[in-house]
């Protein structure tokens, strides 16, 4: 079986292409390299069943030509992270829309099945928690850039289902917070990242807001393993999955964690959203998946604890 994972050098991208080179798949990788970093899979070298091409999911060519002869695309190339939202909202509404699109069409033109990256910042402020997948998608105002890039993943999800319904074999996974090693040092995105440089650094750790907004924060292994049951088995066709652990913490729980796993000297700092984002930002305040649908029709639930999961990262961290 040959694969493609577009936005393979990124942090997840690149972990699901170790993970599927370990089930003994063929793997061809696209990435423009504009966030993904070819030393995430700079340990991969030397394996043949591996073709890396550089390119972006945007030109329709290129998407078409490499998705040709693929039993399966896993689709995770996309404008990803706070940062990156806010800085280019145009870019990340264009890549995440019309990247998809191309694959979308290109799978149907050749036959191939589709696993396709979204978001759990779908469901925006709704209040209550823990998410199912038919949870009511509750955004704020158009003219804060944040949340075009959930609304700009929902558009994503509706193409997969129209072309589920002219006969493409189609699957949703919805990412709670990853972490890991490979992810990106200076945060972008990652709470987990940010926090981990700074103690290492010994530096304060900045929480944002008052620390009690809570995430699920899901070890890097436990989301490769759901991406792949969703992308190969057959009750998934159709369907999307939340996939993400099931405890809640809060950032400023979180802080605390890493300050003392990683045995700094640091202080947790707390800093306006306004200081760190400007005007006009917006952050849920729980974000917690019911994964029931996962566990009943993929048997898929996160195995690694928190303490564990940062212990690891943090290793990567002090290595890398």
């Amino acid at each position: 079986m040959k694969a493609l994972v577009t936005g393979g050098a990124g942090f997840i991208g690149s972990h699901l292409v170790d993970g599927l080179l370990a089930d003994g798949w063929q793997v061809v990788v696209l990435d423009n390299l504009s966030t993904g970093r070819l030393a995430n899979l700079a340990h991969l070298a030397h394996e043949r069943r591996l073709t890396f091409v550089e390119g972006d999911v945007c030109d329709a060519g290129l998407v078409a030509r490499v998705v040709r002869g693929c039993q399966v695309v896993f689709h995770l190339a996309a404008v990803v992270g706070v940062k990156y939202v806010l800085d280019n909202p145009l870019g990340g509404i264009h890549t995440n829309v019309c990247g998809t699109e191309n694959v979308l069409a290109a799978a149907a033109r050749y036959g191939a099945r589709v696993c396709f990256a979204s978001t759990s910042e779908l469901y925006g402020q709704n209040s209550t928690v823990p998410f199912a997948e038919d949870s009511p998608r509750v955004l704020g105002p158009t003219w804060i850039p944040r949340w075009s890039y959930a609304t700009a993943k929902a558009l994503g999800e509706h193409l997969c289902f129209a072309y589920h319904k002219r006969g493409l074999q189609v699957s949703v996974v919805r990412y709670f917070n990853a972490y890991g090693p490979r992810l990106h040092p200076a945060g972008y995105g990652s709470v987990v990242a940010r926090f981990i440089t700074q103690a290492l650094a010994g530096e304060p750790l900045t929480v944002h807001g008052d620390g009690r907004q809570s995430r699920a924060f899901t070890y890097v292994a436990d989301t490769v393993r759901g991406t792949i049951l969703a992308g190969t088995q057959t009750a998934a066709l159709g369907q999307a999955f939340n996939i993400g652990a099931e405890a809640e913490t809060s950032i400023v729980e979180l802080a605390h964690t890493i300050v003392a796993l990683t045995g700094s000297s640091s202080v947790v700092s707390f800093q306006p959203y306004e200081a760190a984002y400007g005007p006009n930002f917006a952050d849920p305040q729980r974000r917690l998946p019911d994964v029931g649908k996962a566990r009943r029709l993929l048997g898929f639930s996160a195995q690694v604890p928190l303490a564990d999961g940062l212990a690891r990262t943090i290793d990567w961290f002090r290595g890398s």
